[in-house]
C-alpha cells in the first residue's frame, strides 16, 4: 500500500498503521486522498442527557439527532475536571489539570504547553478558533476575572492563527470578540449565530487545504433565559419532564431553568445544522472529522445541586459525537466506553496518523472508535477536583475529591475516605449510595484499586487544595480559601 509521501507499506506495516488507530470505511481500499480536516464544536455546560438522540423527548435537537445516525456516539464521555478552564486546557493538551496547571478557573495555560493547534499546524494544517477561550487567565497579582474582557495576545493563542475569540462572556446578546490583530468587534445578535457564520467563512476559505477549526459556543451555560425569543417560546416549563433525582422543593425552579436551557440547546442545534450544511456545500464533509462535545455538564437541580464541579453524572457526562465518513463510515455506532476529554487529543492524533507526543497523558482510542478493537471492559475515566472554587467553594459545600467513572460504576473518594459508589446500570439517577454496602464490598475494593491505578498514571498524589495552590503559586479568589468552622 502506498501512502501520500510515496512510501510503500508491507503487510506488517499495514498492521502497524491500524494499531495506531487509523481506519477507513468499509469497502475502501485506500486512505483518504488528503489529510482529513478537523472541526471541533465545543458547547459550554451542555450535559449528556439534554439531546434528542440521547433519549430526551422534550428537547428539540433535530440536526444533532440526524448526525448521530451516521456517527460514533460515546454515551459515557467524561469531563475529567468538570469546570470550564480545566476542561478546555485538558482538551487542548491531552493532559490532566494537575499536569498542565489549570485546575482553577482563570489561571493561564502556560506557553510551554504543547497543544492541539501547535501539533496540527506543524503538520500543515490551517488553524482557527472562534468563540469562548477561557485559558489565557490572569496574573497572580490581578483581581478576580481581570482578564475576561481583554484581548488574548498572539503568543497566548496556543497555535491558532484565524482568531475570532474572547476570553469569557455569558452575555450572549451583547457580545464582542477580538480578531487576529487585537481589534475589537461586536457579534450581532445572539452570538452563537454569527460565530457559526464565521466558522462557515473559515471552511470556505480553507476547503482546498487541511484545516483544524474549534467553534466554541458560550451557551447553554447560564443565564438560561437569554436564548432568542423564538426558541424560548418552544418550551413550556409546566410540560417538561424532570429527572427523578430533582427534589420536590426545587421542581418549579428546575422547570423554569430547564425550559431556558433547552431553548439555548435548540438555538445551538440550528447553528450546528448550518455548520454541517456548510461542510457539505464545500464538498469536504466526507473527509472532515466533525466532533461535537462540551466542556462539562450541568446539574440543573439533580441531587439538589446546580451547575458543575460535582461528581454526579449530570455534571461529569457530556455529549460526544464523532462524524468522519471517510474514516469511520456512515453507520451509527454507540460506544458506552468511558472516554475523557484528556483522551480527545491522542485519539485525534491516532485517527490522523500523527505521532502522539510524550507530553500527552490521555489514551488513544482511535482503533476502538474505528471498530478495529473491542472494549476490554476495564476502561475507566478519572474524575478530579483538586481545588473546589467560586460557586463550589468550601463555604458552599465544595471539597477536594477524586473518582472514576466506568461503564457501570461511579466511585469517589474525598480526603476522609470513600464517599460515593453508584451502580449506574441499576441506579441510573444515582439515588442510592452503596459505600460500605456488604453486597458491593468486592466491587468497592476493585474500584478502589482502579482509582489508585489511575491516580498513579496521572501522577496525582491527592493532596489538599492548599498544597496545590502553594505548589503552583496561585492565589485564591475572593472567599474560596475559607472553610466552614469545624470541618
Amino acid at each position: 500500500m502506498r501512502l501520500r509521501n510515496g512510501i510503500r507499506l508491507s503487510a506488517a506495516g499495514i498492521m502497524l498503521l491500524l494499531a495506531t488507530g487509523f481506519a477507513w470505511k468499509k469497502g475502501q481500499n485506500t486512505a483518504p486522498s488528503r489529510k482529513p480536516n478537523i472541526v471541533i464544536v465545543l458547547a459550554d455546560q451542555w450535559n449528556a442527557q439534554s439531546l434528542g438522540y440521547a433519549g430526551n423527548a422534550d428537547v428539540k435537537t433535530p440536526n444533532l439527532d440526524r448526525l448521530a445516525q451516521s456517527s460514533v456516539v460515546l454515551t459515557t464521555a467524561v469531563s475529567s475536571m468538570p469546570v470550564c478552564s480545566p476542561a478546555r486546557a485538558s482538551l487542548l493538551t491531552g493532559q490532566y489539570p494537575l499536569t498542565h496547571g489549570v485546575f482553577y478557573n482563570d489561571r493561564p495555560l502556560r506557553n510551554e504547553a504543547l497543544t492541539l493547534a501547535e501539533i496540527y499546524k506543524d503538520a500543515g494544517y490551517a488553524t482557527g478558533y472562534i468563540g469562548k477561550w477561557h485559558i489565557n487567565g490572569q496574573a497572580n497579582y490581578e483581581k478576580q476575572f481581570a482578564a475576561r474582557n481583554r484581548a488574548v495576545p498572539r503568543d497566548r493563542r496556543q497555535g491558532f492563527d484565524y482568531w475570532k475569540a474572547r476570553e469569557v462572556t455569558h452575555d450572549y446578546n451583547s457580545s464582542f470578540y477580538f480578531d487576529e490583530n487585537d481589534v475589537r468587534h461586536e457579534w450581532p445578535g445572539y452570538d452563537a449565530f454569527p460565530q457559526t457564520d464565521s466558522a462557515v467563512s473559515f471552511i470556505d476559505r480553507n476547503k482546498t487545504n487541511p484545516f483544524l477549526l474549534v467553534l466554541s459556543w458560550g451557551p447553554p451555560h447560564d443565564p438560561y433565559q437569554t436564548a432568542p425569543e423564538a426558541y424560548r417560546k418552544m418550551y413550556d416549563p409546566a410540560t417538561l419532564k424532570l429527572r427523578p433525582n430533582v427534589p420536590d422543593s426545587l421542581q418549579a425552579r428546575a422547570r423554569k431553568d430547564l425550559a431556558g436551557y433547552y431553548a439555548h440547546c435548540t438555538a445551538l442545534d440550528k447553528s450546528f445544522g448550518d455548520l454541517v450544511a456548510a461542510l457539505q456545500k464545500a464538498g469536504v464533509e466526507e473527509n472532515t472529522i466533525l466532533l461535537f462535545t462540551s466542556d462539562h455538564g450541568d446539574m440543573l437541580y439533580s441531587q439538589g445541586k446546580v451547575r458543575k464541579q460535582k461528581p454526579w453524572d449530570e455534571s461529569i457526562l457530556v455529549p460526544f459525537l464523532m462524524h468522519y465518513p471517510a474514516g469511520l463510515g456512515k453507520s451509527k455506532r454507540i460506544l458506552p466506553v468511558p472516554f475523557s476529554n484528556v483522551d480527545i487529543l491522542p485519539t485525534l492524533l491516532g485517527i490522523t496518523n500523527i505521532r502522539i507526543p510524550e507530553t500527552v497523558e490521555g489514551t488513544n482510542y482511535a482503533a476502538l472508535l474505528a471498530g478495529k478493537q473491542k472494549p476490554t471492559g476495564e476502561e475507566a475515566s478519572l474524575i478530579q477536583v483538586p481545588v473546589p472554587f467560586h460557586e463550589n467553594n468550601f463555604l458552599n459545600g465544595g471539597k477536594e475529591y477524586r473518582g472514576i467513572r466506568t461503564k457501570q460504576y461511579t466511585y469517589v473518594r474525598d480526603l476522609k475516605g470513600p464517599w460515593l459508589l453508584y451502580d449506574n446500570a441499576k441506579d441510573p439517577y444515582q439515588q442510592t449510595n452503596l459505600i460500605g454496602s456488604p453486597a458491593y464490598a468486592a466491587v468497592q475494593a476493585k474500584l478502589e484499586k482502579k482509582l489508585r491505578q489511575k491516580l498513579a498514571e496521572a501522577k496525582d498524589r491527592f493532596l489538599t487544595a492548599d498544597a496545590y495552590m502553594k505548589q503552583w503559586n496561585y492565589r485564591y479568589d475572593g472567599k474560596d480559601s475559607l472553610r466552614v468552622s469545624g470541618l
